[in-house]
């Protein structure tokens, strides 16, 4: 199976990066079929090209790669299994997860797949919907090499980068990582901003100056914009989503015997900013839980 322009895909979930990857592939020529559990997100989509399908197994059936985005492991199982799930339509093509789940996860689905004939390929996916839409992912693929060359034009399509990490479930262990990488950052800044706003300090001027030193990230200096409009109903990526890849990570560690204390804490704090209603808004907004605005206008919100 070459991954060229005559290449079927199906497409599950169409959630804001699901969405914006599928989006990128109808425009480049791709014979997309889409299917996503509220329909009406498809509208776009299927006037651009795509054909909407009733369940994720039509989306599946006689395609060469199917191609998942959902929130979790419990929202993978549900369109994956079962007689109208991926699985059920997929032969002998290959099931490429984008969904940050646990390795374990992806591991036990490459087995199951590969019972009936099917390769898994999973991909860590780093950006966000804008970058989706046009092809600047960074992307890190676990699985056999083979099957990455397989599908390589498509992934290319998708990301300016490709990179093979290792066996199936390494993509997801780097994403992992990754996104510890952002949810410290984050903290760390909303800590740095209650800091400064504690001992007097503005709290603009203290996210304006850690934004413009040589101590910021370009995540960093993106996300203090978002912090110092406060601007979170549009999430790029959402403190929920990063509180659950913190719990696979925290769970992880307990099994690997391994102590991470700042992974620990930021477990914790967006747990906390979550059940405070947090959840929906962009991860920016943990920087509320810890350093509430002084009109509590987002505190309100989300409340």
């Amino acid at each position: 199976m070459s991954a060229d322009m005559s290449t079927s895909v199906g497409f599950v979930g169409l959630g804001a990066m699901g969405g914006a990857m599928a989006a990128r592939l109808v425009a480049e020529g791709y014979d997309v079929r889409v299917w996503n559990r509220t329909p009406e997100r498809a509208g776009d989509l299927v006037s651009a090209g795509a054909r909407l399908v009733a369940t994720p197994r039509e989306a599946a059936t006689a395609a060469d790669v199917v191609l998942v985005s959902v929130a979790d492991d419990t929202a993978l199982d549900a369109v994956l299994d079962g007689p109208d799930g991926v699985l059920a339509g997929l032969g002998h093509g290959v099931l490429i997860n984008t969904s940050t789940i646990a390795p374990e996860v992806v591991r036990a689905l490459a087995a199951t797949a590969a019972a009936s004939g099917a390769r898994v390929l999973d991909v860590g996916v780093l950006g966000n919907a804008a970058h989706a839409a046009t092809g600047q992912l960074r992307l890190y693929a676990g699985g056999d090499r083979t099957t990455l060359e397989d599908c390589r034009e498509l992934l290319e399509v998708l990301g300016k980068e490709l990179v093979h990490v290792g066996a199936v479930g390494a993509g997801m262990e780097l994403k992992l990582a990754l996104n510890l990488v952002m949810g410290l950052e984050m903290q760390a800044m909303s800590e740095a901003v209650a800091f400064g706003v504690a001992r007097g300090l503005p709290r603009q001027a203290v996210l304006g100056a850690i934004a413009g030193s040589g101590f910021s990230s370009p995540v960093m200096s993106f996300k203090s914009r978002r912090m110092a409009a406060g601007s979170y109903e549009t999430p790029d990526f959402r403190l929920r989503l990063m509180a659950k890849d913190l719990a696979l990570v925290a769970d992880s560690c307990a099994r690997l015997g391994l102590d991470l204390p700042m992974t620990r804490s930021a477990r914790e704090v967006h747990d906390e900013a979550v059940a405070g209603g947090f959840g929906d808004f962009d991860c920016a907004a943990i920087i509320e839980r810890l350093c509430p605005a002084g009109d509590g206008a987002h505190a309100n919100q989300a409340g």
